[in-house]
């Protein structure tokens, strides 16, 4: 299988599919992770939890960068890190480069030019002032992939839109206005068919990394009793894009309305269309694919 590079951006600490996907990653032969940068409240305690998961997997040299705290506009809808109440438990960095994602971002990306998949799964602050900081970046880019929009039916604790397009509707806007050769999204309305309930989770998540992501889920079970896979699924399709089943169209992003500001509104286009938006997913598949990276 073809290696890719992968820069990850995250919100680790809140959701625990963050935690779920970057250790996919980690297990993934076929991504080399050349880089994490943390978003939303307390960056820094996100920094250190992803910090703990490449240590745990014997990958502590990746750089790993927090980024912006707050939104363009407004103030965060998740201002804590939650599963920070794990950090005691684990080795993890302490001191990180401060104010300088962006700069690591731009640095990385240019250096390789069209070989960096761009993978964003928390809100799209950073991606959103990446773009408008050096507006040739998306063309420089392999591919984006994001967990991110609504595209078919579906609702959620904000409605009919999704947490991470809500997050921040402008950075949000900017980055569906941004002309990456490939630019494909994986939204709710998709990921929510991929979900498991807290006991097969405890059963399946044990040994290795898969340990330390357990006690950080233990930590969101305090007030779910489930695990939705949103963020391991827009991860896997990068190596296997047949996981889901992909149309193409143009996304717009909702900013008039503050009853609904961040809504992905989407209109396919078969063949002029920017855009990729999943419309199905194989859950077994991907369930198979994800837990298969992990030892027995």
């Amino acid at each position: 299988m073809e290696t890719k590079k992968i820069l990850l951006d995250t919100d680790i600490g809140s959701d625990i599919d963050d935690a779920v996907c970057l250790a996919y990653l980690l297990q993934q032969p076929a991504c080399e992770l050349v880089g994490i940068t943390t978003v939303t409240g307390e960056p820094v305690t996100r920094a250190m939890l992803a910090s703990c998961l490449c240590r745990a997997a014997g990958k502590g040299d990746i750089p790993i960068y927090p980024g912006c705290e707050a939104p363009m506009l407004g103030s965060s809808i998740q201002p804590r890190a939650p599963q920070g109440a794990v950090l005691a438990s684990y080795d993890h960095q302490t001191a990180f480069p401060l104010h300088r994602h962006i700069q690591f971002l731009i640095d990385t990306i240019r250096a390789n030019p069209g070989e960096i998949s761009l993978l964003a799964i928390g809100p799209m602050t950073n991606i959103g002032l990446l773009f408008a900081t050096d507006p040739e970046i998306p063309s420089l880019l392999r591919e984006l992939v994001l967990m991110c929009g609504v595209f078919g039916r579906a609702q959620s604790r904000t409605g009919p839109r999704e947490w991470n397009a809500y997050g921040d509707p402008y950075a949000t806007a900017i980055v569906y206005n941004a002309p990456a050769a490939v630019h494909r999204s994986v939204g709710l309305d998709v990921t929510t068919q991929v979900r498991l309930p807290a006991e097969e989770v405890r059963r399946r998540f044990r040994g290795g990394l898969l340990d330390v992501v357990m006690d950080m889920a233990e930590v969101w079970f305090r007030s779910r009793d489930y695990v939705v896979f949103h963020d391991p699924l827009a991860a896997a399709t990068l190596f296997d894009d047949t996981l889901c089943r992909f149309e193409r169209g143009q996304v717009e992003v909702e900013l008039l309305s503050d009853r609904v500001k961040g809504m992905t509104h989407w209109k396919k286009d078969t063949e002029h269309g920017p855009h990729e938006a999943a419309f199905g997913v194989d859950p077994d598949a991907f369930f198979r694919e994800y837990f298969g990276r992990f030892p027995a």
